[in-house]
């Protein structure tokens, strides 16, 4: 690996880690110091600045600033304002608000990061993946250090439930600050070029791609993310409260997941195609919460693992199908304005009422207590079960259109916090998980 090379692997290494190493563990933290009702929030304030991000980018960074400086100074202003929000947590309104601050710095770096690495490399299909793998496994790393690390270090029971995590966060978010100005220049892509927050948000590729089987689609997409939600919020605490000491680790077992079945995916595309591939990802959301639901009362520790692990397919089959999906119906005209839609309406609009509605229903089953008991977990993990297999049949009933296979040949990257399909160079929008 040449030092380019080295260098973007390692931006997209620490890229993920900062990102890992707080959303896998705020609702430990925030139930440990007595906000259990209000875990909701971050996942609420994430989404909200994925919906910020394209606009910021496509009104700004892609026309005014070189990328890497962007990316450099938002981590900065990032890595500060979530070294400060531990000393908020007094304070809940301010403790989300600088959660908030935080993320506004950081959704648009996932664009950023992929500008900055689609500007150095000449094979993007072949290079990129090669790259963007070292992201997850900074998700994954991330996880891991702060169980097996970090909790010795602290001699506590677990770091998940301290402010480090955190601290973790705004630490590498300043490094990877500092990294950036070491990064190769990458101009402004779209300098110069008209502007309307019309084809930002992807209007032009809505209208070119509107037809029955794509708005099916998206409207899946959508739907989907609505139960996604009570994933990354709730599980943690699941975990907690079924006796798991080492959550971040556990957690990042859905990201180890990925990169297998990210393997896998180019063979099954053969055979399944499109609507089978995201088919199958839909059951498996239906089967991971049913999984949680049936282990629940007894803590079945291989039915949690196992519903963790689905992550992969979850993700892999049904996200990263669909952003394949999108790649190959769109012109390149549109292309990028294609994929920031899906990110739109996937990790921005679906994802933010998925927090609230999760959030609703969870304080629902509290009812003002501490801790969840395990009974009512079950009927806290079947109400998402139950969405996802709704929309899982309608999307088989409704989605019909034809995909040329021999074109989906490319195996993309794996993202999070999850996997991704490369977009175009001049998209600067995220493909997250």
């Amino acid at each position: 690996m040449n030092g380019i090379k080295a260098r973007l692997s390692t931006m997209m290494f620490l890229e993920f880690f900062v990102w890992g190493a707080w959303y896998t563990t705020v609702a430990v933290y925030m139930a440990a110091e007595g906000l259990g009702d209000l875990t909701h929030w971050p996942y609420t304030v994430n989404p909200i600045a994925a919906i910020v991000a394209p606009f910021f980018l496509g009104l700004v960074a892609d026309r005014y600033f070189a990328a890497q400086k962007v990316f450099g100074v938002l981590h900065l202003l990032g890595g500060v304002f979530m070294l400060a929000a531990p000393s908020t947590i007094g304070n809940p309104t301010v403790f989300i608000l600088a959660l908030l601050a935080y993320n506004l710095c950081y959704m648009p770096t996932l664009g950023l990061s992929n500008t900055i690495a689609f500007e150095q490399l000449d094979d993007q299909e072949k290079e990129f993946p090669v790259i963007r793998v070292f992201g997850t496994i900074g998700w994954i790393v991330a996880g891991l250090a702060i169980s097996f690390i970090l909790s010795p270090v602290l001699g506590v029971e677990s770091a998940e439930a301290t402010a480090w995590p955190l601290y973790l966060t705004g630490i590498g978010s300043i490094i990877l600050g500092l990294f950036a100005f070491t990064l190769p220049n990458t101009p402004p892509v779209a300098k110069g070029q008209p502007v309307s927050a019309a084809s930002i948000a992807g209007v032009d590729a809505f209208r070119q791609l509107g037809s029955r089987p794509f708005y099916v689609f998206l409207a899946a997409s959508f739907l989907i993310c609505i139960p996604l939600a009570a994933y990354y919020n709730f599980t943690q605490l699941f975990l907690g409260a079924t006796g798991f000491e080492n959550i971040a680790a556990t957690q990042s077992l859905g990201q180890v997941s990925e990169v297998l079945f990210m393997l896998v995916m180019p063979l099954l595309f053969v055979r399944w195609g499109v609507k089978w591939m995201l088919a199958a990802g839909m059951v498996a959301w239906v089967l991971r919460y049913a999984l949680f639901a049936l282990a629940a009362p007894e803590a079945v520790t291989w039915m949690i693992i196992g519903g963790v692990a689905l992550h992969g397919i979850c993700y892999d089959f049904f996200f990263v199908t669909g952003q394949i999906y999108v790649e190959k119906k769109s012109t390149p005209a549109v292309r990028g304005q294609a994929q920031g839609l899906l990110v739109l309406v996937t990790y921005g609009v679906g994802m933010l009422i998925g927090a609230q509605v999760a959030g609703q229903v969870y304080n629902g089953f509290l009812g003002g207590r501490d801790v969840l008991p395990l009974a009512e977990w079950t009927q806290f993990w079947w109400i998402p079960a139950a969405f996802a297999a709704v929309v899982l049949v309608l999307f088989i009933l409704l989605f019909n259109d034809r995909v040329d296979r021999s074109e989906v040949s490319a195996t993309p990257a794996a993202d999070h916090p999850d996997a991704s399909l490369t977009p175009a160079p001049e998209a600067g929008v995220p493909a997250v998980g």
